[in-house]
């Protein structure tokens, strides 16, 4: 992917409505139904975790189950919608959680990254593997 910013790491996802997966694979649900989109997301360590736009919101039917005080880096707070489940799928790694419904941007905050397993090579403004987990994602568990 190209760099469109000096140090923004930018890249594809696949995310999907954890909700339809599941009643797909339960069989009630035909699975020419299941919503999912693909994207481009911007990486910010400094986030906490998914962050999505309305839209995105939308586009997967995703219903909002529940509200969360946010905090931008500005120090201003915002009461903002949480989302039920939804699948990320990411350079072949996949994890599930819920997302912040704010912005207009898809992020992929640190909680994410921690459960796919990637570092931010911000050098050459890449997402990469954990060195010493390269071909599957570990959980550390302490």
């Amino acid at each position: 992917m190209e760099p469109t910013a000096m140090g923004a790491v930018r890249v594809r996802v696949k995310l999907t409505n954890a909700i339809d997966e599941a009643m797909i694979s339960r069989g009630v649900l035909a699975p020419h139904l299941l919503r999912e989109c693909e994207t481009e997301a911007l990486v910010d360590t400094g986030a906490l975790t998914l962050v999505l736009p309305m839209q995105v919101v939308e586009q997967l039917g995703l219903r909002i189950r529940g509200k969360q005080v946010a905090r931008y880096a500005n120090g201003l707070e915002e009461t903002v919608g949480v989302t039920e489940p939804v699948l990320i799928e990411c350079q072949g790694r996949e994890t599930a959680d819920e997302g912040l419904v704010v912005g207009d941007e898809v992020m992929l905050g640190q909680v994410i990254l921690e459960k796919l397993d990637f570092l931010v090579d911000c050098k050459n403004q890449q997402l990469v593997p954990n060195p010493a987990n390269p071909d599957y994602p570990v959980a550390t568990i302490k």
